[in-house]
């Protein structure tokens, strides 16, 4: 078996350094670089990454034994049909490192041909920190660095406002890029950095929000001697991830005509607004896993795709997502369809057995976030209560009592002990009609008093006792039919 090198790697080529990317982690590699590998080689984009370590600890040395070569293994159906592809990405040119060679991670702004900064900082990264200074080597937050970095361009390219840079971060933040931009400006005032550099970064550069969306497990540990026999390569970064991908921009097409991904046939949208898609998430991946888990999991199934391909429960979950959910939603049908079609295709992938105990982690905030919303909008539009969506409460509630299901495996409820014990107690009554009435009063979860929704309080109650009587699977039946 061949160690991965460039010398021993004919295929891999070389391009134009033109990305900054803060970060080395899987999901960037799996998503973001594979993006660059496939624009390069189908849309003559000729580009390459330089990866900069946002943290003082990090693997970039790992890839750097590889001479940044590493191979990604997409898994899951591509129009129903399974698929378990192999490719080298050799788009990493080098690695920085600023905590031990800052000179080196600001002579990346001296180079023209650089003109994107693309990160994955996780939720914690775009934050200000007051404690960071212009003469840190380098700050330590990642707004700091990038505020060092365009500084230092500004000045070694005398203002030139050709030479601004075009910012993609992909923290899973809500409008991200008006979030660190905003943090970008408190930088610039808190150093002083002056007019001029405000007025050329307002004017030269683009921090624009986006939205990605890849599962991506990571390195496949079970799999790994498999895959290196298949490649003839002893690769020790090779990253997993989903055969899905979706990279929603809210930037002007004259950015697209910069990053060409479509192309290259990608599923990269460029979008006045990043919102409605954010919604479209939101709503019909993360609703429709939040109501099915324990749904599925209190009608004796335990993982995601058995529950969709289930003739009852697959039912249900199609119910819940293309007739209630999509029903509250404001883009074109067709657009809709598409996506909740890949979204199935998602939940049946045959390579990946995602357990439904796994989504049940805190079910009434991500109820609150994900179904709720869609609940009030039905019943605003439909003049009745979405029944998947209500029995989807009723089964969370349920799941809360904790105890066994019906073939004895144990219900295992996780969520903060404020709402653990609020179950207990109100399951310690007896009272079915008081569980449910108590459930729906409790603003701290909901942050409004859901008895108020006509009808509610009354579904829910209905539920809980044709679950407790009959069993789930039977109640399920009751409403898909």
């Amino acid at each position: 078996m061949r160690e991965l090198r460039r010398a021993s790697a004919p295929d891999a080529r070389r391009y134009t350094e033109r990305i900054i990317q803060f970060g080395e982690g899987n999901f960037l590699r799996c998503f973001v670089d594979w993006i660059v590998w496939n624009m390069n080689r189908k849309a003559d984009f000729d580009g390459s990454v330089v990866v900069v370590q946002p943290i003082p600890n990090g693997m970039i040395e790992k890839l750097d034994e590889q001479d940044d070569l590493y191979h990604v293994n997409l898994q899951g159906l591509d129009g129903g049909k399974p698929v378990n592809s192999l490719q080298m990405v050799d788009v990493i040119s080098r690695t920085v490192n600023p905590y031990k060679d800052f000179e080196a991670y600001l002579k990346l702004a001296e180079q023209p041909e650089i003109r994107f900064v693309i990160s994955n900082t996780t939720e914690a990264g775009i934050a200000f920190d007051p404690a960071c200074k212009p003469d840190d080597a380098p700050a330590a937050s990642y707004p700091g660095k990038l505020v060092q970095l365009l500084y230092h361009r500004y000045k070694t390219f005398g203002g030139d406002k050709t030479k601004g840079l075009i910012i993609f971060p992909c923290e899973l933040i809500f409008l991200n890029g008006h979030k660190l931009k905003e943090v970008i400006y408190q930088y610039i005032d808190l150093w002083q950095l002056g007019e001029g550099f405000r007025e050329w970064f307002t004017d030269a550069c683009g921090v624009y929000a986006t939205l990605v969306d890849r599962i991506v497990p990571g390195f496949p540990r079970k799999e790994i001697d498999e895959i290196k026999q298949r490649i003839d390569y002893n690769d020790n970064m090779v990253v997993q991830g989903e055969f899905f991908h979706l990279w929603v921009i809210e930037a002007p097409q004259s950015v697209a005509a910069e990053f060409p991904a479509d192309k290259a046939g990608l599923n990269v949208l460029f979008v006045p607004s990043e919102e409605p898609y954010h919604e479209r998430k939101v709503t019909l991946l993360n609703g429709p896993h939040t109501v099915l888990s324990p749904v599925a999991f209190l009608s004796g199934l335990n993982i995601v795709r058995d529950a969709c391909n289930h003739p009852v429960v697959g039912k249900f979950v199609h119910k819940v997502m293309y007739e209630e959910l999509m029903e509250t939603l404001n883009l074109p049908r067709e657009e809709l369809m598409a996506f909740a079609n890949d979204v199935m295709e998602r939940f049946r992938n045959p390579f990946v057995d995602h357990q439904v105990t796994s989504i049940m982690l805190n079910s009434f905030p991500k109820y609150e976030t994900r179904d709720l919303p869609g609940l009030k909008k039905y019943l605003e539009r439909k003049g009745h209560l979405p029944e998947g969506l209500v029995l989807g409460l009723a089964a969370i509630i349920t799941y809360y009592k904790g105890g066994a299901r019906a073939d004895g495996t144990a219900i295992v409820p996780n969520d903060s002990q404020e709402n653990m014990d609020l179950l207990t107690q109100l399951w310690a009554t007896g009272d079915v009609r008081k569980v449910a009435e108590g459930v729906l009063a409790t603003e701290r979860i909901w942050h409004e008093n859901l008895n108020l929704i006509p009808g509610l309080t009354d579904r829910v109650e209905y539920y809980l006792k044709a679950i407790a009587e009959r069993g789930m699977l039977s109640v399920v039946e009751e409403i898909v039919d």
